[in-house]
């Protein structure tokens, strides 16, 4: 199939139609949510932008900064109001509590918080896990300050679901029932489980209050060890979130649980986001030439948070050139919009501002951004992203790995 034909078989790029218009289009071109295990749900980002904070004109193909997330939308998120404080999610059958408690519990209390639930009429409530949880993400969230000015929006659809922001703002973190398996988090002792911040964005590793060596509860429960806010979930486990791959023996692996194809080895180069996009634009694989850089979902789609050594994916399927690295997407991030979205798929390390050492704080697996440049990036010398509470080792290149729909 010659290039432009393929090309024109994807989803046409947002230029002039409304993104719910394109989102039914391009998604009645590929496979239906209902003919999968796992759908991947659009992230619903609508925006392209320069490397800086500007909002742009979606670039043409062949210029630069073409294949932002927004020009490839898929599956429009859908969600069903049943009346009775649950909501039904029409592409992954997972049934949600509309509106959480906003209590705080602890790791180990969280699950049996939602066993005990009476909610519309159902008495099989969970834990999500975080690949169920991460489904719920909304990509067009903003965490304003108040003297930013204007008004917050949250990574959530709040027409769906009901979300407050706590106080402090930032701290809007859900526990996920996936623990953190490969390591300690933070020092040398803290056991972590995952969790996603529905009011800025990340999914990082948190301490759930018991050493990751021995399980015997910690009188240093670690920073933010007092509990996470917990939104439950209804319906059969362990089948959303379940890969389902296929070696095709020509350097790319399909998984047809999201009906996906996968680059299956990177080819070893850290680069910044614009050449990330721009590689994965122009390669030509086994006979393919439709790949692009994957959105912050896609990506999140291979993380395997059940192997116990580093990295976090199944390299059976996957070789990764650098097993401490990171990999980006093409998903701008919403609060820094000079910022994209990377996921770590080696150690996530971070460390306080006043410590120079740095430690496997988020864990692999967890879901961060950094500069899209390294110009004027305002990273510090040993490449950290800090702020007031940490400093992430956040570097502006990254390696990888491109992605095809499959019809």
């Amino acid at each position: 199939m010659a290039r432009n034909e393929e090309r024109n078989m994807r989803p046409t790029p947002i230029a002039h139609l409304a993104l719910s218009l394109l989102l039914s289009v391009s998604a009645s071109r590929f496979a239906s949510a209902a003919e999968l295990t796992y759908p991947i749900v659009d992230t619903m980002q609508d925006k392209c932008y320069d490397l800086s904070v500007n909002v742009i004109d979606c670039p043409a193909e062949g210029e630069a900064l073409y294949g932002q997330n927004a020009q490839y939308p898929y599956l429009a998120s859908s969600y069903q109001d049943n009346g009775d404080k649950t909501v039904t999610d029409l592409n992954t059958k997972l049934l949600w509590q509309k509106t959480p408690d906003y209590s705080k519990y602890p790791f180990y209390e969280a699950d049996a918080y939602c066993a005990s639930l009476d909610l519309g009429g159902r008495s099989d409530w969970r834990l999500p896990t975080l690949k169920e949880l991460y489904s719920l993400v909304d990509s067009r969230g903003e965490l304003l300050k108040p003297d930013e000015g204007g008004k917050p929006r949250p990574y959530l659809d709040t027409e769906a679901f009901d979300f407050e922001y706590p106080n402090p703002p930032y701290t809007g973190q859900y526990w996920s029932s996936t623990r953190y398996v490969k390591g300690p988090i933070i020092n040398d002792e803290i056991e972590g489980a995952f969790g996603m911040n529905f009011a800025d964005g990340h999914i990082k590793g948190y301490p759930t209050g018991v050493s990751f060596i021995d399980g015997s509860e910690l009188e240093n429960k670690g920073p933010g060890g007092d509990g996470k806010y917990v939104r439950c979930v209804a319906g059969t486990p362990n089948v959303y979130g379940v890969n389902d791959y296929v070696n095709n023996g020509d350097g790319t692996v399909t998984d047809k649980a999201t009906a996906r194809m996968w680059q299956q080895a990177d080819d070893g180069a850290a680069r910044e986001w614009s050449s990330a996009l721009a590689y994965c634009e122009g390669l030509d694989l086994a006979g393919h030439t439709d790949w692009r850089l994957p959105n912050t979902k896609e990506l999140h789609s291979i993380v395997d948070y059940d192997k116990t050594e580093f990295p976090a994916i199944n390299t059976e399927f996957f070789p990764q050139s650098d097993d401490s690295s990171a990999f980006w997407t093409s998903t701008n991030f919403g609060d820094f919009k000079n910022h994209a979205v990377y996921i770590a798929f080696g150690k996530a390390l971070s460390r306080a501002p006043d410590v120079a050492e740095y430690t496997d704080w988020h864990g692999a697996g967890a879901q961060r951004s950094t500069f899209k440049t390294s110009k004027d990036s305002g990273l510090s010398d040993d490449g950290a992203l800090c702020s007031e509470n940490a400093c992430d080792y956040a570097p502006a290149a990254n390696l990888v790995r491109c992605v095809r729909y499959v019809q």
